[in-house]
């Protein structure tokens, strides 16, 4: 029965979604006020150089399994001088994860990830769940109301294979907005991450974002 509270706070998280080319890997997510006085809640964090993720539900977990990520990416620098390979970073998230689900004084992190990186095997994007499952996809959304961002990338992730990242973060907008529905997407209540085969991770600055969103909105009201 925990398991499926912790999955009904992924669902209740807001919107993150992830999407990949060739060369690059873009991670989008709608960021929440508690209050008007308060500030956004960060929804997307670098994890190492070559990775980053974008979470929906607890925070304070994803938070949690942040630090791990990033305490296991340096003792791999450390110990081989080079990046972590992201797929078995993910698994060693997923075993966390399910050993939650199977001990009965614990619970399991309220939290689902969407990995994005970049390795010697190529560009990734993973999702990981309380259950301890992950999956590796060319496109996903994962938090409340994504089905629309879905539905919005399953009609165009053909497209994706060949583009350079600022395409694929105005795919991401474009997939963020179907979802947002009534929410005004401004640069204070969106966070956009990028890595690529010859570019760090890093976050898109509130000027970027701005001049993406007009570019979006512009293109929307034409179409």
């Amino acid at each position: 029965m925990k398991i499926e509270y912790a999955k009904e706070a992924v669902k209740q998280g807001s919107t993150s979604l992830g999407l990949k080319s060739d060369r690059n890997v873009v991670l989008v997510s709608l960021k929440k006020s508690p209050h008007d006085l308060a500030s956004h809640q960060e929804k997307i964090f670098d994890i190492d150089d070559h990775m980053g993720i974008a979470i929906a539900g607890l925070t304070a977990d994803a938070r949690y399994l942040c630090k791990f990520m990033r305490s296991e990416c340096l003792n791999y620098w450390y110990t081989h001088d080079s990046h972590h390979p992201t797929e078995r970073l993910v698994n060693k998230i997923a075993k966390k994860a399910q050993v939650k689900t199977s001990h009965p004084g614990k619970r399991p992190f309220g939290v689902g990830l969407l990995v994005g990186s970049v390795d010697e095997t190529g560009t990734h994007l993973f999702e990981t769940c309380p259950s301890g499952n992950y999956y590796e996809y060319i496109a996903m959304a994962i938090g409340a109301r994504s089905q629309s961002a879905k539905t919005y990338l399953e009609k165009n992730y053909e497209l994706f294979a060949s583009l350079g990242w600022e395409e694929l973060a105005k795919h991401g907008l474009r997939a963020l907005k179907a979802s947002a529905q009534e929410t005004e997407l401004t640069e204070h209540n969106v966070s956009v991450g990028f890595v690529g085969a010859d570019q760090k991770f890093r976050l898109l600055t509130a000027e970027e974002l701005r001049s993406y969103l007009a570019e979006i909105n512009d293109s929307m009201e034409i179409a």
